[in-house]
């Protein structure tokens, strides 16, 4: 990008809302287009459910937070949770009447959802994102990429070798560079979800003083995690969340679907962008989807 791009840029980027007041609030608004965001998070803290939450925001018109657009979801977790997709849309739509020209619209016809099981098959699917984006006439037009996640699809193919391990840093920034690239060429929002792995520190690696963005340690069920892929990868994105998952948990109003009550508390953490300053809220996992805790 040349200095005059930026300066002829606009300052502000449209951004997608999560669906939820409080993490809103936290991101100043959402997650911003023509730029690559990374959810990092332990398995079953809900990285994969606030992905389907933005997908089917996605369709909100801009006055309301939206894009006025449809969603792509890379998927190489396998299987794909179509179920609880098609749980989430049902609530969407009854909250969100006046999008749909009639009650049989369904907000996930508006979902695309792509399985992808190596980095050399999304290298493949990378033209067609950029043909479809470019030639679609439908109603939604294509304005949210999902790849979920990315840690899956490095996770068996490289060995611990220099060779493979320059290899594989090579690919992050080709991946990035592909994704960044469709999201300014077509102004979209693109969200990559990654993994942890546990932090092993020993007295001699110089661990104890290291700062992960604007947090000091990364904890999550009582453990002290890294995100994977390491710091090279870490240098491909623009911006990283961190969900994490404590024993706390909160009462709610007890329903026939939901006789304990009880539902753990998540904590989602900013741990750099540079938009952002340093923030956390807190958030559970209902049936209608993601719910701030004031």
């Amino acid at each position: 990008m040349k200095p005059e791009s930026l300066v002829g840029k606009s300052p502000t980027s449209p951004k997608l809302t999560t669906g939820c007041e409080v993490i809103d609030g936290c991101l100043r608004g959402g997650f911003p287009c023509d730029s690559l965001t990374e959810i990092v998070a332990e398995s079953g803290c809900g990285k994969t459910q606030l992905c389907l939450q933005l997908s089917l925001c996605a369709q909100l018109p801009i006055s309301h937070g939206g894009l006025d657009g449809s969603a792509l979801y890379l998927h190489s977790e396998f299987p794909f949770p179509f179920r609880r997709l098609h749980q989430l849309s049902r609530s969407f739509h009854l909250s969100n009447p006046s999008i749909y020209a009639n009650h049989n619209d369904n907000p996930c016809d508006h979902v695309f959802v792509q399985n992808v099981h190596s980095v050399d098959h999304l290298f493949d699917i990378m033209p067609r994102i950029d043909n479809f984006v470019g030639k679609s006439k439908t109603r939604f037009p294509l304005k949210l990429i999902v790849l979920d996640s990315v840690a899956a699809l490095f996770r068996s193919e490289f060995d611990n070798t220099p060779s493979d391990l320059r290899k594989r840093s090579s690919l992050f920034f080709k991946v990035s560079g592909k994704l960044k690239q469709l999201a300014n060429k077509f102004d979209l929002a693109v969200v990559v979800t990654n993994q942890v792995t546990d932090l092993v520190e020993s007295s001699s690696d110089g661990l104890s003083g290291l700062r992960i963005g604007n947090l000091r340690y990364l904890y999550s069920s009582g453990r002290r995690v890294v995100p994977a892929l390491g710091l090279t990868w870490a240098n491909c994105v623009n911006s990283r969340v961190f969900i994490s998952r404590s024993d706390d948990t909160i009462c709610k109003e007890r329903s026939e679907k939901d006789e304990s009550g009880q539902r753990a508390l998540r904590r989602l953490d900013i741990v750099f962008s540079p938009y952002l300053p340093g923030a956390s809220c807190e958030f559970m996992i209902t049936q209608e989807g993601i719910c701030g805790v004031q």
